[in-house]
């Protein structure tokens, strides 16, 4: 008979975090992934809320209630994944697979850091997942009906390296178009080609230079579909391009689109979501962040809304087909989180020591 793991041993954290990331909870199909979850709080005590977001899809909040008092220090990540799904496998101390930094590493993390707190007497901490990080923000959106009044911060997990993020840029997604006039290919002078004019208002676009904040990194931008026309001895009638902003404060950048925009080109915006500053904490390393996350919409559960972005694992690796997590980054990330939890529960909350 196999011995089981103990409890957060290193062989417990790889079959739980292997556990995780074996079912396939590409965003839209987060509840393929219930089980597996339930069966992790069940057996670290948590009483558990499940809120119904949309068919299949269920953010899980997890408490451990002490003496009626509400929770203080929340730890949220979110439950789907990008696709396509990838098995995971253990290869020596490294887990890889689809997840398993981005954010099923996260999960457990924080719920380890949880149980490790809870096991020196620490109360008054709560744990949410949330569904639909990666695509339309839903489970966020759905979370702020929880009320936790007494909340003193939210540590969101996302694969940082174990540093605290300065904040995230924003997110600026705008569909663009440009109508043509369809002709022989023969006769090109009789029509006016749409991918072309689009082409070229890409070209001027990308000869733009765009700002850098010292806190958030440098404004990016990326032109990531694009397609038009009917057939190759059709003049195109049409053109379109799908272009996503990482944006930052006071950014002109949907103004220079539109000055740069051709005569029968047309913009609409798809996604606006503004950039976020996130504290800083004496004695935790900080670092810019090139991705977005829930964290903006999340910390308005907290009445201060206090927020830090942190967690283990490489956003380098996260979304491709090398997705992996260290085991000794999963116990960094552990240890981050219970001195990040401490850090908000102690005498004074944290306060005198965040600005």
């Amino acid at each position: 008979m196999t011995d089981t793991p103990t409890l957060l041993s290193r062989d417990w954290l790889a079959s739980r975090l292997m556990d995780l990331c074996a079912s396939d909870t590409t965003s839209g199909l987060e509840d393929l992934g219930l089980p597996t979850l339930r069966a992790l709080l069940a057996e670290l005590g948590a009483e558990v809320t499940e809120q119904s977001v949309a068919p299949g899809r269920t953010n899980v909040l997890a408490t451990w209630p002490a003496n009626g008092d509400g929770p203080r220090v929340l730890f949220s990540t979110h439950l789907d994944t990008v696709p396509p799904f990838i098995a995971p496998r253990r290869e020596g101390d490294r887990i890889h697979g689809r997840g398993t930094c981005d954010a099923k590493g996260q999960i457990l993390a924080q719920l380890a850091a949880i149980h490790a707190l809870r096991g020196e007497g620490i109360e008054g901490l709560a744990w949410l997942g949330v569904v639909g990080e990666e695509t339309d923000s839903a489970g966020a959106r759905a979370a702020l009906s929880l009320p936790m009044p007494e909340l003193r911060a939210l540590i969101n997990g996302e694969p940082t390296g174990n540093k605290l993020a300065t904040g995230q840029r924003g997110a600026l997604h705008l569909h663009l178009a440009c109508r043509g006039v369809a002709a022989h290919s023969g006769s090109p002078e009789l029509g006016r080609n749409a991918i072309w004019e689009l082409t070229d208002w890409m070209q001027r676009l990308r000869a733009e230079a765009r700002p850098t904040d010292p806190m958030l990194g440098p404004e990016v931008w990326n032109l990531g579909r694009m397609s038009g026309g009917d057939a190759p001895n059709v003049v195109p009638a049409r053109a379109e391009a799908e272009v996503l902003a990482r944006t930052l404060p006071g950014s002109d950048f949907a103004d220079r689109v539109a000055a740069l925009r051709p005569e029968h080109g047309d913009i609409a915006v798809r996604l606006s979501e503004p950039p976020d500053r996130y504290p800083v904490l004496n004695g935790f390393p900080m670092a810019p962040m090139p991705f977005g996350s829930d964290a903006p919409t999340l910390r308005a559960l907290v009445p201060d809304r206090t927020v830090v972005l942190a967690g283990p694992g490489h956003i380098t690796t996260a979304h491709t087909e090398d997705e992996h997590l260290d085991l000794d980054d999963l116990e960094a990330g552990i240890a981050l989180n219970r001195r990040l939890a401490m850090h908000f529960l102690g005498s004074h909350g944290g306060e005198g020591s965040k600005r």
